[in-house]
Order: C-alpha cells, then structure tokens, then sequence
C-alpha cells in the first residue's frame, strides 16, 4: 500500500488541531501553518496525480482490513485530479484571504480552513458510501463555520438556512444508504457494483428506490434546480474566500454523481436510464434559472451566486450523457467553473470591500484601484460567460459537440447558446453601473432620476462607514497578495485554454478509465493479499 493516499485525510485533520490547540490566539502562526499545511496537501495532490497517470487504480486499507470488511480509499485519475483541484483552490484562496485581511475577522478561520479541506480530500477519495456520509458531514460542520465567519445578522440568518436544508439533505442520504444496504448486504462500491449487477431485475425496487433517493441527495449538494433553494443565499452571505472555495464544494455532488453512476449504477444494470431521465431536464431548468438570475438581480453577491447556479446547470448537461466523450467534456467544464466561479467571488469581494460594503447594483462614488478592479471583473466576466479565449469558450464547445447526437440537442444547444447571451447582458450591465456610470452622490437622497428606483434593501453606506471600510482594505496584511490571487486564477483559466489539447487528452483516458469498471473491482475485492 502506498501511505500517501491517507496524507491528503491526515494532514488537515493534523494542522487543524494544532491550529486550535496550540495557536488559537496568535494569528500569525495560524497563518503560517495554514499556509504550510496547504502548500502541503497541494504538492501531495501533484505527487498522487503523477501516480494516477499510470492508468492504475490505487487502494489504501485502513488497518489492513480486507474488502468489503474495512474500510478502503480508492485513487484513480478522476480522485486525483479532483484532489489537486481543490488543493489548488485552497491555496490561492487563502493566500487571498490574508491579502484581504478577511481571516483577521474571527479565530478559528485557518482550522476551519484545514477541517473543510479534510472533508473534502476525504469525499474525493473513500471507496466506500458510508464514509461518503461521513465526509460530507465533516465539509459541511467546517462549512457552517466558514460560513458564518465574521458574524452579521444576514450571514446568520443565511447560516440557518443552510445548516436546515443540509441536515434535511443528510437524513434523506441516511435514508438512501439504508435502502441500498437492505438490497444489496454492502456500502463497498466496489461490491455495490458487483452486487448490483448480478440483481434479478425482480428484486430491485428497493434498490432503485435507493438510487433515486441517492440521485436526490447528490442533486442537493450540488443545488440543481428544484433543490438549489439554500445556494443564492448562502454564498451572496458568506464571506468571499468562503464562498470562492465552496465553489469545490458544490462539485462534490456532482462528483459523487460520475461516482455512483459510473461504477455502481451504470446504464446498462437494473436502473437503466434513470439518471439521464431525471438530471438532463433538471440541468436545462438550472442553467436557465441561473443566467437569469445573473439578468435579474441587483446585488453583486447574488450575482455571483446565480452565475455558479448556472455553470452547474452548463456542467450537468454533459454529465448527464455519462458516455465518454459527455464526461471529457464536463470535467473539462468543472475545473473551468470551479476555477471561474472562485475567481468571481474574489472579485466581488473586492468591489464590495472598497464600496464600503455596498454591494447592491447602483451608481457610486469610484472605488480605489478602479482601473485594475475593473480589468480584474472585465476577465472573469469574459471567463464565467463563455467568450473567447478564456476556457470557458472550450468548455461549451466541448460540451456542444459531446451533445450533438443527442435526441434534445436543438434544445440543448439553445438554452446553452440564449443562456450565454443572457449572462453576457448581465455582467454588461454590472460592470457599467459600477466602473462606467461611477459618480459622486447626490447629497439628496433618492434624487436619482438618471438611475431609477433604489432598491429596497442596502443603504447606502455613510461617508464615515465607508472610509473605515476602505481603511480596513488598506490595514489588510497585503493587497498586492489579494490582486495577485485573482490573477493566478485567471491565468490558470487561460492556461486551460492554451493547453485544452493536452488536458482533454488526459480527460479522454480518464473518462474511459472510468467506463471500465474491473479496473476498480481487480484491485479492490481481489487483490488482497496479506490483509486481515
């Protein structure tokens, strides 16, 4: 076995306790071994990506236990690249986070940092669906926290919702499991495929119960259309490193759904199209409900948090063909979205910041360092809509392409195409009211007949809050870190796209790994020699 499978598990779960125990109340330790313990787990996801390449699958036994008995983690090329994903969003979103001063705000942010990491890190990796469950349970109390960070009546209110509607979505997964585990004897994966697939077809009303109830669940934490309800409100309220690094998190269901989907409950066993039938209408729904979203809010913030509605609307698209060019294609789309939406909410944050808070659309004084903030939003924009040359363009053509044999592929195509339009207008309009109408204030309030109507909610700031708010930006430990965290991010978009050639390539391989499932059954239930 090869111990550093576990590193991606135990590390975090190392720095957060040591975090909290023993540099709870010096940030500047915190913010030492936060960034050690990142640094870490990104170049432990190179090394695991490295070993993936190879075509094989990696299994780690916790105790030597054998399968399905104990306790498995599974590496394959889909887990490691998810792993380097998110090791690398974690890092620039962090190093964001001290530029901007935002962990400043509240003790416990770099282990709640580590926590969320774990949780994360160990979703990508078990081969076994109850400790699934228990990951996701260890991302989302991690989550609660980061999510809260801060405090304000408005980030609790948001937090509420979000602990609710996640605790909903955690018993229907206990649910889930029970049905599949009275069907089948299993959680294994790998014994759940082989189980599954030796089902008589009269037997498997239980199971495809459970199927469902688990397609449900996994539509949750990736919030599609109708169960998108907790997402809006929780990253428009959430801090802005926060909200950048759950846009990973969202992908966690989408993950879990190339998972199951793929190795336990393909097309050809007893659930037959089940998957396809349900997500492909629900995917076109959230692609559209999200642009237009984008159109018809008034709040940057929930901007942002309709734009990643609407990438995964465009990234479930793809996943719902589950063949291998549709999986190339929408794991192409995912490390663009997730990359894109991390960057947006950065920026926003920014805006917001040096607004004095006012994060609502209407004309305001110009905010400091408006010429690179408003080349910084103009990019991400460019990214998050889908234009040329940024990768976001690749994604939707590969996406295009991967659909064109499908029966909806007019409408495909046309939700995708009319949706882009409708984003493009959006952001056109955003960044018009922030950086190209900026003006002072009429001293007479509601005297803003060039404007329209204010919007209900979100005074505006007072001089005074806005000077503090502007100081606090520049008492930060170092802008120059901040902008250049937005920027790493963007080059890797473009990056993306230079090099969309080699990445596909190695989507394509691991897309077809994953249409081979003795690739995981060999290794994991039968190559167990010297185990318990």
């Amino acid at each position: 076995m090869n111990h550093w499978i576990i590193a991606p598990v135990l590390l975090p779960a190392l720095f957060g306790a040591l975090i909290i125990l023993w540099m709870r109340h010096d940030l500047l330790l915190q913010r030492t071994f936060g960034i050690i313990g990142s640094l870490c787990l990104l170049g432990v996801a190179l090394y695991l990506n490295i070993l993936a390449a190879s075509g094989e699958v990696y299994v780690y036994r916790l105790g030597n236990w054998a399968a399905p008995f104990g306790i498995v983690l599974m590496l394959d090329r889909l887990s490691a690249m998810m792993l380097l994903l998110a090791g690398f969003l974690a890092l620039v979103v962090q190093l964001y986070a001290f530029g901007s001063g935002w962990d400043r705000k509240g003790w416990h942010f770099h282990a709640l940092w580590m926590f969320q990491m774990m949780g994360l890190n160990g979703a990508f990796l078990t081969g076994d669906a109850f400790n699934l469950f228990v990951f996701f349970e260890v991302l989302l109390i991690a989550s609660y926290g980061l999510m809260i960070h801060g405090g304000g009546p408005m980030r609790l209110r948001a937090g509420v919702q979000y602990i609710s509607y996640n605790l909903a979505g955690s018993t229907l997964f206990l649910a889930a499991l029970g049905a599949i585990y009275a069907s089948t004897g299993t959680l294994n994966m790998a014994d759940l495929a082989v189980r599954v697939a030796a089902m008589p077809a009269d037997d498997t009303a239980l199971l495809r119960v459970g199927a469902v109830l688990l397609l449900i669940v996994f539509a949750v934490k990736a919030a599609l259309v109708p169960l998108h309800f907790w997402l809006p409100s929780t990253y428009a309220n959430a801090p802005g490193p926060s909200s950048a690094l759950f846009a990973i998190m969202s992908k966690v269901g989408i993950y879990a759904i190339i998972r199951f989907f793929t190795l336990v409950f393909p097309q050809d066993t007893v659930i037959e199209t089940i998957a396809t039938d349900l997500l492909l209408p629900a995917a076109l729904v959230t692609l559209l409900l999200g642009q237009l979203g984008v159109l018809g809010t008034r709040s940057l913030t929930r901007m942002a948090a309709y734009a990643a509605i609407g990438s995964i609307g465009t990234l479930t698209i793809a996943v719902a063909r589950f063949d291998e060019p549709g999986l190339t294609a929408a794991m192409y789309y995912l490390i663009h979205s997730t990359l894109a939406a991390g960057a947006l909410f950065l920026v926003v944050d920014m805006i917001g910041a040096r607004r004095g808070g006012d994060i609502w659309l209407r004309q305001r004084p110009a905010i400091a360092n408006t010429g690179l903030v408003s080349a910084l939003f103009f990019a991400t924009a460019i990214a998050v809509v889908g234009l040329p040359p940024l990768s976001g363009f690749v994604g939707k053509l590969l996406i295009m392409q991967a659909t064109m044999a499908d029966p909806w592929m007019p409408l495909i195509w046309t939700v995708i195409l009319a949706t882009s339009v409708v984003a493009l207008v959006g952001f056109g309009r955003a960044g018009s009211v922030i950086f190209w109408k900026s003006h002072e204030l009429d001293p007479e309030p509601g005297n803003d007949s060039d404007e329209g109507p204010r919007p209900k909610k979100g005074p505006i700031p007072t001089k005074l809050e806005t000077d503090e708010a502007i100081q606090d930006v520049a008492d930060s430990a170092s802008p120059a870190l901040a902008f250049a965290s937005v920027g790493v991010l963007l080059s890797a978009l473009a990056l993306l796209s230079i090099f969309a050639g080699p990445v596909t390539s190695y989507l394509a391989d691991t897309s077809a790994q994953l249409h081979d499932p003795n690739s995981y059954l060999q290794p994991v239930l039968h190559m167990q020699e010297d185990t318990k």
